[in-house]
């Protein structure tokens, strides 16, 4: 009786947590699409859908009929165009640790960018990459066009 009233206690813990941690993954989430939008994963392909949580090194990339607008955990927000495609390479926001980094490479597409949080707290950790060169954010807002593929 006593063995199985601690693994209820554990199993009890373990699902109040289990949510917790999942949470503490997500680095965002997306909040609007049309058209043709996916969020890849390692090898999972996921329909990109309001609500989506988002995790560092996913991929990002719309149809050639497809919008995707996410928002990140700071309040940066992406928006991508027909024919897109970004990954989101890095994302660390725990201002109160000093740990503020966001790195966000374009491969192809349109994509306009509006700077949150981080950009704010520390501007020199922002950075958007794309294959001709790297843009420092320092609070702000653009917009990016790379036309065809880029050699790399």
């Amino acid at each position: 009786m006593r063995g199985s009233g601690l693994v209820l206690m554990v199993g009890l813990l373990l699902a109040g947590i289990w949510p917790a941690v999942a949470e503490a993954a997500a680095i965002g989430s997306v909040k609007l699409c049309s058209g043709a939008a996916v969020v890849m994963r390692g090898d999972q392909v996921l329909p990109a859908q309001p609500g989506l949580q988002l995790e560092t090194n996913d991929i990002l990339r719309t149809g050639a009929d497809g919008t995707l607008g996410v928002i990140l955990r700071d309040d940066t927000r992406i928006s991508l165009g027909p024919g897109s495609e970004v990954v989101l390479d890095e994302f660390l926001f725990a201002p109160a640790e000093g740990e503020l980094s966001l790195v966000v490479r374009m491969v192809r597409g349109i994509v306009q960018f509006i700077s949150g949080e981080i950009s704010r707290l520390a501007p020199e950790r922002v950075k958007f990459e794309t294959p001709v060169g790297v843009v420092g954010v320092r609070g702000t807002r653009f917009l990016v066009k790379i036309d065809g593929e880029v050699a790399p």
